[in-house]
This record gives C-alpha cells, sequence and structure tokens, in this order.
C-alpha cells in the first residue's frame, strides 16, 4: 500500500507562491505517477497536474497552466507541485494522489487515482 503525506501548505496573499510537498513511502516513485488534485468547499474534485511515473511527461489543468509546476525528485521519493501567482480561487485542499505507471494525462482526463493523501489546505487571500 503506497503512502502519500503532503506538506507545504499555509495562508497566503494573492500573487504569492508556495512549494507543497508529497513524501512516498513503501513504493518508489520511479513506478509511480503522481497528481495533484484539490477540492473547495462545495465543489467537486479538480485535477491539478500530473507527472508520468518516468519523470518525463506532464499535464496540467487549465486553470493553472503556466502558474504551476509538478515535479518529483526520485532519489528523495518526493513530490512537489510549485504554486506561483496564487489567486483566491486557488483556496482548496490539496491531496496528492498515485498510481502506478499510469499515463499523466489520463490521471487528469479521468480525475481519479488509486492512492491518495490526506491533503494539505491552502487559501489564498484577496
Amino acid at each position: 500500500q503506497v503512502q502519500l503525506v503532503e506538506s507545504g501548505g499555509g495562508l497566503v496573499q494573492a500573487g504569492d507562491s508556495l512549494r507543497l510537498s508529497c513524501a512516498v513511502s513503501r513504493r518508489a516513485i520511479s513506478e509511480l505517477t503522481i497528481g495533484w488534485f484539490r477540492q473547495a468547499p462545495g465543489k467537486e474534485r479538480e485535477f491539478v497536474a500530473a507527472i508520468s511515473w518516468s519523470g518525463d511527461t506532464t499535464y496540467y489543468g487549465d486553470s493553472v497552466k503556466g502558474r504551476f509546476t509538478i515535479s518529483k525528485d526520485i532519489a528523495a521519493n518526493m513530490g512537489y507541485l510549485q504554486m506561483n501567482s496564487l489567486k483566491p480561487e486557488d483556496t482548496a485542499k490539496y491531496y496528492c494522489a498515485a498510481d502506478r505507471f499510469r499515463s499523466d494525462e489520463t490521471m487528469g482526463v479521468q480525475n481519479t487515482a488509486r492512492y491518495w493523501g490526506q491533503g494539505t489546505q491552502v487559501t489564498v487571500s484577496s
């Protein structure tokens, strides 16, 4: 069973940056496609970004393209989401997710994953 633990959330102002981290255990991240999803109160889960198991390809949701960057550190078994130019509408609980050897685009299009973390809150004030 893959374990995912997110960190790095917090309260920031519009225009600020944050970097979320996802610590992966019980499976090598080199076998995992890592994704980030978010959910705001009263709204459906939204796909944010994914990076393939190989790290060669990435896929982003339309609302974050050009502002967010997903990455992974295979040696450290960590995933990251760099969020720049944050907007109040980015406020949500952010979840790290993973799937073995799954296309990053498929994860994004289907908006699903097999393994999930507990989430970290990001609040952006105007």
